[in-house]
């Protein structure tokens, strides 16, 4: 979930599901202050890289949305097949959509958890481990630089950390919280700048 850089700006009244089984399937955008869904083509740019870094097989894959918003990243990441999609959100009125979604679809590998994102990811580190996490938070509160360190105690060897933000991760002149992690893949969608990082061999990450 993410505040816009412009508020005036409306967001969608509804999304859809790119690919998988549950292809152009629409989920409703709620009438939440500050959501922004990630945007088709953004996602549709993301999991193109995800297919070829994975091989295309999802089914070993255990993701964990900590913004799920309207769901449209776990929900793309299930309907392609992924293991299991754990969704973090605080809003009661998301976590309500995005149960009912999930009944609809009977997406049985999808927990929606209703809480913000730095308490749940607290709580899943001591004994969760996930092959992707997606992050996309609400812009200038410094949700990475807050959650990014978190999730190094929640990632497997080779996991990916999808990142979007209002401005481009520099891994040159990197901020501290951002050392110890490579920028895969990078790109940019109007105001959307959107990552891909894995952390790097050399680095320690224990808690």
């Amino acid at each position: 979930m993410q505040k816009s850089r412009k508020p005036q700006s409306s967001p969608p009244h509804q999304v859809r599901i790119i690919g998988g089984q549950w292809k152009r399937t629409l989920l409703p955008v709620p009438d939440v202050e500050g959501l922004r869904p990630t945007p088709d083509r953004v996602r549709e740019t993301l999991f193109n890289w995800l297919n070829h870094l994975l091989d295309g097989d999802w089914s070993r894959v255990n993701c964990l949305d900590l913004f799920a918003g309207t769901g449209a990243l776990g929900f793309e990441a299930a309907s392609r097949g992924a293991a299991s999609v754990v969704m973090a959100e605080a809003n009661p009125a998301a976590v309500r959509q995005l149960d009912a979604i999930k009944h609809k679809l009977a997406a049985q590998q999808i927990k929606v958890l209703r809480g913000d994102a730095l308490s749940v990811a607290q709580n899943l580190a001591s004994d969760a481990r996930f092959q992707l996490i997606f992050l996309d938070p609400p812009y200038r509160q410094d949700w990475l630089a807050k959650m990014l360190p978190l999730c190094k105690r929640l990632l497997t060897e080779d996991a990916l950390v999808y990142a979007e933000a209002e401005m481009p991760l520099d891994s040159q002149n990197a901020p501290a919280w951002l050392e110890g992690w490579n920028i895969v893949r990078a790109d940019k969608a109007g105001l959307v700048f959107f990552h891909l990082l894995q952390r790097k061999i050399d680095s320690e990450f224990q808690a």
